[in-house]
């Protein structure tokens, strides 16, 4: 059996640039269990998905306590490294902060999401303020792979503006590396060359979210991304699949 700091080391070695780490996002330990057996090097949640699948809506509405049990229900369940999406954290920072991430690990995680939006308000915490927050959450684990995602451009949903948002991208990526993160996910792009400037210019290995067909595998990679994860699609796809096979019984 992995240790979880070994589990938590080998997860940071599966971000490579130009060669990215697929993560199929899961919902519970069942469909965990599945994406491991299909081969999978790692498995993540997508909160929207592990939300759903409860019955919740996204944004933190999904009792904290039952995410850490269904996080510990899928690390018991597969052997291979768990990253889960923990939004904002549910607290604004501080000890409180530190103490939720500190649940997560304890339930086997050796990674999470962690967004600048701010839940349940408007906006993106600033830059200062997210990295006050990122050093509390780095504050709960020396190993825990943290992927500081930023919502510039899903808040952005007019694609043509993303080019104008690059610079702050890059300059949150350098922020928040200096706080103590680990990687820099940027959902919402979905422009290849906008893709590869952030690659090039980022501290982190880069994790997109993968839309379209244009987003291939093969192309992120030339682009220079480390992670490639697929958000709640898989959930919305299987539920999908559920209601047509149902109805098509007559």
């Amino acid at each position: 059996m992995t240790t979880q700091s070994q589990k938590a080391q080998d997860f940071a070695a599966l971000h490579v640039s130009g060669n990215p780490l697929v993560l199929y996002n899961i919902w519970d330990a069942g469909s965990a269990m599945a994406v491991a057996k299909a081969g999978a090097a790692a498995v993540a949640t997508g909160s929207w998905s592990v939300a759903g699948a409860q019955g919740y809506g996204d944004g933190e509405q999904i009792p904290l306590s039952l995410l850490v049990q269904i996080a510990t229900r899928i690390s018991q369940s597969v052997d291979v490294p768990l990253s889960v999406d923990f939004e904002g954290g549910y607290a604004a920072g501080g000890a409180e902060l530190t103490a939720n991430v500190a649940q997560v690990i304890g339930a086997g995680a050796v990674g999470i999401n962690f967004e600048d939006q701010i839940v349940g308000g408007a906006g993106l915490y600033s830059i200062e303020e997210q990295s006050q927050r990122l050093r509390a959450v780095r504050s709960a684990g020396a190993d825990l792979f943290i992927n500081a995602r930023t919502d510039l451009f899903l808040k952005e949903r007019d694609s043509s503006r993303h080019g104008g948002l690059l610079d702050e991208a890059v300059q949150r990526s350098q922020a928040f590396a200096a706080a103590g993160a680990s990687g820099f996910f940027v959902p919402g792009l979905s422009d290849l060359d906008l893709i590869a400037q952030v690659c090039e210019a980022s501290p982190l290995p880069v994790n997109v979210m993968m839309r379209g067909d244009t987003m291939t595998r093969q192309a992120v990679a030339k682009a220079g991304v480390a992670r490639a994860s697929y958000g709640p699609q898989p959930f919305v796809d299987a539920m999908q699949a559920v209601t047509d096979r149902f109805q098509a019984l007559g």
